[in-house]
């Protein structure tokens, strides 16, 4: 079978959740027995999000081989078990960058570089994924951030134009759009949608499919009248409607017959509908799921995008232990010795969670301690490791003035040290220690025995700084054991206090490789403890 292409867009707001919907597309043609992939392009200009403050775009997702994503490939992986890498990835930056140094190097002959066609020819270039000659692959799915009309996405609507006059059937356009009610006048408007779509069809592009986005059940008179509007056939028109949980969506798009739409358009025989057995039994266990587990986030950003990984890692793994995880963001800055107690009063346990920088530390330092003196099952991620290992030093070890080498490069206990390759390194951009890397697990442990008794994992990371190695004996001495070791540094990636609850702390980030079928281990083993 040629290899097909499908373009997401989206129209009138963002945030409608095309991210959401590219990933249901994904696991229902899954479901049906294709190879799929799922990119991401970003109209910003920035390289890649790894620079941007939280609060700006949310997490920064990592791939496998060590690049800094948008959120949405976090979806991605979540609904589908698919692996993206950084060609899963691009932005306005990276297209302009690429084309810029080819001029540079003199690639182009001395022609005058312009958005069309050089721009868009590499934007193309990418969508079809050229460089990957060797991907086996039914479905590219293509997601373009932004809203339609954004001047920033310009290019990218005119080379999905030139695509689809290219590809003929093989390439579909699903146009997300929103539906908004007006409680004064008790109405559905669908006039967003209607400027939306022709302002696509103004750019040269029909939408072969539209999603609508509502908070209100839309009745087939509705649907007829988008339909006929905007010139797309009704079994094509599907709605979006609030749903309990994101992982309900897939099911609802089934429902609706938006996987057999695009095979129709496709021109590929429907056959019957998938079973997907595995996704319904999960839907089932979560709607089972009654008793609630309360966990707090201990951190800087409130914000629930800031930390979306962890917050579904801890999601899928309360589904699976038939719980309900009911998560409350502690902001660290707030957390002094006189109001801890207080502020993790009725958590049965706590993620102190990762970060950069000095704001909110000696908070997390303070949860952490209190957490081991009470015996709080607690889950320390990269910065959040970090910081357990810092009020470890400073409470048991007796070194008052133990820190960070990146919070204060005095500090005459520096237990968490630059590494050394990172001591020469200028720039910010994409120069972490990023991506899988291995780790070998003690025998006996918590984490060993989290992982059904394997002992060489791997996992991803996002990090400069890392244990210092000096300190391990000391530290093993007084009862806080390195369990994880990567073998090619020697470099401690895991630490726990066998003698609690669950008291673990780790230097990579598991919440980037959990999915709906696959919850990660060390989730399911903490909120386990939790529940407990």
């Amino acid at each position: 079978m040629e290899r097909k292409y499908i373009f997401v867009t989206g129209g009138v707001v963002s945030s409608l959740g095309k991210g959401i919907i590219s990933a249901s597309i994904g696991k229902l043609l899954q479901a049906r027995g294709y190879k799929v992939t799922i990119q991401k392009f970003d109209p910003y200009i920035n390289i890649d999000p790894g620079t941007l403050n939280p609060y700006e775009h949310g997490e920064c997702y990592v791939t496998e081989d060590g690049f800094e994503t948008d959120l949405d490939l976090g979806h991605y992986e979540r609904f589908t078990g698919i692996h993206t890498t950084r060609n899963n990835s691009i932005t306005t930056g990276r297209i302009y960058k690429t084309v810029i140094d080819r001029e540079r190097h003199g690639d182009y002959l001395g022609k005058t570089i312009q958005v069309v066609p050089h721009i868009t020819d590499e934007i193309k270039r990418r969508m079809l994924r050229e460089d990957e000659q060797n991907e086996e692959l039914d479905f590219v799915i293509t997601e373009v951030g932004g809203t339609i009309g954004d001047i920033e996405s310009a290019p990218f609507m005119e080379a999905i134009r030139q695509l689809r006059w290219q590809l003929g059937r093989n390439a579909v356009c699903v146009h997300l759009t929103y539906v908004p009610y007006l409680k004064a006048a008790d109405e559905l408007k669908t006039k967003p949608t209607q400027h939306s779509v022709k302002e696509l069809q103004g750019m040269g592009i029909q939408p072969d499919i539209l999603v609508l986005r509502t908070e209100r059940h839309l009745d087939d008179g509705m649907r007829m009248k988008v339909a006929s509007f905007c010139n797309v056939d009704l079994e094509c028109v599907v709605q979006s409607e609030d749903m309990p949980s994101i992982y309900e969506v897939p099911v609802s798009m089934q429902k609706q017959g938006l996987d057999a739409a695009i095979m129709r358009k496709i021109g590929i025989p429907v056959g019957e509908t998938p079973a997907m057995k595995g996704w319904h039994d999960f839907l089932n266990k979560q709607r089972n799921a009654t008793r609630e587990v309360h966990i707090g986030l201990v951190g800087k950003y409130d914000l629930q995008d800031a930390y979306k990984s962890i917050r579904e890692s801890l999601n899928l793994a309360g589904i699976y232990n038939n719980v309900k995880a009911k998560l409350h963001f502690v902001n660290s800055e707030e957390i002094t010795k006189q109001n801890v107690a207080e502020k993790l009063q009725g958590l049965q346990g706590i993620v102190v969670c990762p970060g950069f920088g000095q704001r909110g530390i000696e908070g997390k330092i303070i949860a952490a301690e209190y957490t081991r003196e009470n015996d709080i099952p607690t889950f320390g991620i990269c910065l959040g490791m970090q910081m357990m290992v810092i009020e470890f030093a400073r409470n048991i070890l007796g070194y008052k003035d133990a820190n960070s080498s990146e919070m204060d490069d005095k500090t005459p206990h520096n237990v968490i040290d630059m590494m050394e390759e990172q001591k020469n390194i200028t720039q910010m951009g994409g120069t972490m220690r990023l991506g899988a890397y291995e780790c070998e697990l003690v025998k006996g442990s918590r984490v060993y025995e989290a992982y059904g008794e394997e002992t060489l994992i791997k996992e991803r990371h996002r990090h400069r700084y890392e244990f210092n190695n000096k300190y391990q004996e000391e530290f093993e001495k007084n009862g806080m054991k390195c369990v994880g070791i990567n073998p090619a540094a020697n470099l401690v990636e895991i630490v726990e206090i066998p003698e609690k609850k669950w008291y673990i702390g780790t230097q990579f980030h598991p919440e980037y490789s959990s999915t709906v079928l696959n919850p990660h281990p060390l989730f399911m083993s903490f909120v386990k403890a939790c529940a407990k």
